[in-house]
């Protein structure tokens, strides 16, 4: 049987001691309460003695919670911090990718109206200029090596004009479009081209090897009279190709000759210049030839195919 809801504390005289404790410490409180209150009134100077005794002697624990409290507090606030320097670092590292595009982009752009200079000195300090245009694309693992200008037939482009840009000679236009041109570049085998040494005029002639390279052999056989480093330009001769236009520095040498490295590349080149065909003085046109027959096609036979 369960026992009544409202069992009497007689019953048990652990709960019995403790209500007569809790009558004696109410007691006690209410008396101690009292007696502040009687000194506060009768004796001011007496009570601030005791509340100065009583702060001395709750200073450690309040000094205890109040760094506690400190002490949770501040672990808060570097949390905080922590997540904000997260976020913040977060967005610079996207601040600072935006930038670096920006940066890379804007380097682009400086090289390309370097290029456009240098194009635009070459084009004002270089006679019978007939057009400029942008390389578009070039022939890299064929065993033909051409390349498409961006200007054809609309800006007086013809077949068998040479091609330069303002590190050198690129090539010869093979074929024209209306608006667009097929280049013969330097370094096609069937591109042969008269050229002489800077350095003391020895002629020769150079012919594209399909590897980006060309290769350098001597008119006058015999010993070979090349070294590493030489640089050749063009020599005029036959025509077509204006004299001293750069055309390669030699690499290394061969049995009969050496092989080098043309300076104006395709994968560099962002523009390039048509010229006129070059006509020697010994070979222009009388003066009952019409202007059209001077201004055309080339006079000459190419030294190419």
């Amino acid at each position: 049987m369960a026992p009544p809801p409202n069992r009497r504390p007689g019953f048990s005289r652990k709960a019995q001691y403790g209500i007569f404790a809790g009558y004696v410490l109410a007691v006690a409180g209410a008396f101690a309460g009292l007696l502040l209150l009687a000194v506060s009134l009768f004796d001011p100077t007496g009570f601030a003695a005791l509340k100065t005794i009583g702060r001395e002697a709750t200073a450690p624990v309040a000094e205890g919670v109040d760094g506690g409290r400190r002490a949770v507090g501040g672990a808060g606030s570097a949390i905080a911090a922590y997540v904000n320097a997260g976020r913040k670092n977060a967005k610079l590292e996207q601040q600072v990718q935006a930038y670096r595009g920006e940066l890379i982009k804007a380097r682009s752009q400086e090289r390309e109206i370097e290029r456009l200079r240098a194009m635009l000195g070459l084009a004002r300090n270089t006679a019978e200029v007939v057009a400029v245009g942008r390389l578009i694309s070039s022939s890299a693992s064929s065993t033909r090596r051409l390349g498409t200008l961006s200007i054809g037939a609309q800006s007086g482009v013809r077949e068998g004009q040479p091609v330069r840009n303002p590190k050198g000679l690129v090539g010869r236009i093979l074929n024209v479009g209306p608006r667009t041109a097929s280049i013969l570049l330097l370094s096609d085998p069937e591109n042969v081209v008269p050229v002489r040494r800077a350095s003391d005029g020895l002629p020769a002639f150079s012919t594209g090897l399909a590897n980006g390279d060309v290769e350098i052999r001597a008119i006058n056989a015999g010993q070979n009279p090349f070294r590493a480093g030489d640089v050749l330009v063009t020599s005029g001769n036959g025509g077509l190709y204006a004299p001293d236009i750069p055309v390669a520095r030699i690499l290394r040498l061969t049995p009969d000759g050496a092989v080098a490295r043309p300076f104006a590349q395709p994968a560099d080149t962002s523009y390039a210049m048509v010229q006129r065909v070059f006509v020697p003085l010994e070979e222009a046109p009388a003066a009952g030839a019409s202007a059209s027959d001077a201004e055309g096609l080339p006079v000459v036979e190419s030294p190419g195919p």
